[in-house]
């Protein structure tokens, strides 16, 4: 089953030609990186993953490259230097580096001037960037710089799979996948005619966030155009909420990979996170990230789940994607609309929520009560 789903991947989701070149990299666990057993057997598995999609690959493709580096510890931070002369050519990241962009990048501290000298390197390049990449790594790449460098100018296709678990396999990745991408789309339509968003949840959530100006994204899984990017596993709308709008609260019952022992409450004002409510440990894990940067504060994204073979709310690769559910980002949202950079971008989901989209001459529309949307999708 795993090698049919994978030759699915380089056949079905990512359309690869015989002549095109196609990148796998993942990431290797760091000594002092605190694991529970379960969870270091799944990074191990992890890797043995991206090792047979690489070896499936070679089948489709004229050249696989397959890369691992030491792991980046934290989601949205940008891969390292190797990883990009693989995807871009290593003249390319010469010329970065030697025009003074390379390092700002890494650090998050680009500016409009350095990401248009940065593409118009890279536009120079752009024959021997790869044509696809398939990001098995278990930190997320999918909110970096090297990501959107590559999809945007480089015009390369993007599957980001972190977090990914053999499990998947069976469930949100064997969905189907025309009546995913119909079902994604509608759902979009219906999120970008909203100017306002209101989320509240039976748990005592109630977010209220502003779209104005911004564009709701589906994700399909369907990445057969150059620039496509999407997760696999798939399947949500997701967009950029404007900064300094956000206003509620957050009750957190499930972290990333766990359920939480007791709920934590996110307090939200201005579009920021301005205290953590809560005893469970995880409270302290977020107060310290908070901490570190202004920017980590920042509700970065709303999400829709649209995958109706996504079960698991352990895995946030895969519970953010469950129908029926919405997921909320905080920290950097600057390579999908906004405006906010920082190496942390982290997604928490909440289950059975009643979504409600205002448009601009206030009007009111139902589009999701306790989790189960309206007759009209």
């Amino acid at each position: 089953m795993f090698t049919s789903v994978i030759r699915s991947i380089y056949t079905t989701n990512l359309g690869i030609k015989s002549h095109e070149s196609v990148l796998v990299f993942t990431d290797t666990i760091e000594p002092g990186e605190s694991l529970s057993e379960v969870d270091r057997c799944r990074r191990l598995r992890l890797q043995d993953v991206a090792l047979l999609t690489a070896e499936v690959g070679r089948a489709f493709a004229k050249k696989v490259h397959y890369l691992q580096y030491p792991a980046m510890r934290s989601h949205g931070v940008e891969p390292p230097a190797e990883v990009w002369e693989a995807a871009f050519g290593k003249k390319a990241i010469t010329a970065l580096d030697k025009a003074g962009v390379l390092e700002p990048i890494f650090q998050k501290e680009t500016t409009d001037a350095i990401l248009l000298k940065a593409s118009f390197i890279l536009k120079k390049h752009v024959r021997v960037a790869v044509d696809a990449v398939i990001a098995l790594a278990n930190y997320s790449t999918s909110h970096t710089r090297f990501r959107e460098l590559l999809t945007r100018v480089s015009g390369a296709r993007y599957a980001s799979m972190p977090l990914f678990d053999v499990s998947m396999f069976g469930g949100p990745m064997s969905v189907d996948w025309k009546a995913l991408a119909s079902r994604t789309r509608a759902i979009a339509k219906m999120v970008n005619n909203a100017e306002l968003v209101e989320i509240t949840t039976p748990d005592g959530s109630h977010l209220k966030l502003s779209k104005k100006g911004r564009k709701a994204l589906p994700d399909t899984g369907m990445l057969t155009k150059p620039g496509a990017f999407s997760n696999l596993p798939a399947g949500e709308v997701f967009f950029a909420p404007v900064e300094g709008c956000a206003e509620g609260k957050l009750v957190l019952r499930w972290g990333p990979t766990q359920v939480l022992g007791s709920p934590i409450t996110l307090i939200i004002s201005e579009g920021k996170v301005r205290d953590v409510v809560g005893n469970d440990p995880y409270a302290d894990v977020l107060r310290a990230t908070l901490a570190e940067r202004d920017e980590n504060r920042n509700i970065a994204e709303l999400g829709i789940g649209t995958n109706d073979r996504a079960k698991r709310p352990d895995n946030i690769l895969e519970a953010e994607k469950i129908l029926g559910t919405v997921h909320v980002a905080l920290g950097d949202n600057s390579s999908f609309g906004g405006v906010v950079k920082t190496p942390y971008h982290q997604d928490f989901v909440f289950f059975k929520p009643t979504v409600t989209l205002i448009a601009h001459n206030g009007s009111r529309s139902v589009m999701m009560t306790k989790g189960m949307l309206s007759g009209d999708i």
